[in-house]
Parts: structure tokens; sequence; C-alpha cells
């Protein structure tokens, strides 16, 4: 075989998951659990008697860290669910783009370009009327399974 036939493209996050396993009856209310591909932050979580089969069920009530959508799911407390590796960085906002782009500024204090303003009608409200009144603004992004959104704004002050 040649060296063409065993050539991989190699990336960046090579070898670091996206989600890790954990047994569900550990999942606790304010943790995160992968339903249906999707990451949910738990906000109910209650386990039923063992019943004839012989397990014990989870019920949990949850609501995706992105589009805020909630779900009830029913797991059997044994079983290995997937739980997201979610990841929180704040940035200060340095400037918004009139596409729907904002441009903070990164701890080694570089640049971002590739973070869409929040699709959340009070969050951009007040991430543009902040802006708008030239406030120092740091905005909280949430990232895990390839995505990521501000989901919180924070006024630090006003620029001079």
């Amino acid at each position: 075989m040649s060296d063409e036939e065993h050539h991989s493209e190699s990336k960046a996050d090579d070898g670091a998951s996206k989600t890790y396993p954990q047994q569900v009856g550990t999942i606790r209310k304010n943790g995160y659990i992968v339903i249906k591909g999707r990451p949910y932050k738990v906000v109910e979580v209650s386990t039923s008697k063992i019943g004839k089969h012989g397990h014990t069920k989870c019920h949990f009530m949850a609501i995706d860290i992105f589009n805020r959508k909630k779900l009830e799911d029913i797991v059997p407390s044994s079983h290995i669910c997937d739980v997201p590796r979610v990841n929180r960085t704040d940035y200060q906002l340095i400037d918004i783009s009139e596409d729907g782009f904002v441009c903070p500024l990164t701890e080694n204090g570089n640049t971002k370009d590739d973070l869409r303003l929040s699709t959340n009608e009070n969050l951009l409200k007040r991430i543009k009327d902040g802006f708008n009144e030239r406030k120092d603004l740091v905005v909280s992004v949430l990232s895990t399974m390839g995505e990521k959104q501000i989901n919180v704004v924070k006024d630090i002050g006003t620029k001079n």
C-alpha cells in the first residue's frame, strides 16, 4: 500500500470529543444531556420506582441551550447517554457589523469574526442599545457540538 492510501487530513480538534458518556442516573438538574442529537440543559429530573421490567427510569425536562426549545425524555437510569462538552467564554465587544456579526476581542488581543448576533430579541436589543450608547460590553458565548451563540451580555462601564 502506498502512503497516499493512508493519508488523512488533520483537524484542529482531532482527539477532542464533543461529548462524553455518562450513566443516565447520575445526571442532575442544571446538568447537560444530548437528546436527539442536540445539547440540552436539564431543568428538572425525576426518577421512577423499579417497574415490572426491572429498571428505574429517569424523566428529564430539558431546554435546548441554543434554540430554547423544551423537551421531555424518559430513559432507563442504568443506560449510558452522551453529555455535551459545554464551554463558556467571555469576550469584550468591539464592533457590530451591518451583516449581523459581532467583533469581539479575545484574551490574547485578537478579534473573532465568526460570531453572529443573538437571535434572542431581548438580548439583541440589550447588545445593540448598549453598543449605541457607547458602553463597554462583555458577551458570554456558549459553545458545544460545533455551535456557538451569545447567551449573556454584561455592561462593564462607559467608553471614554
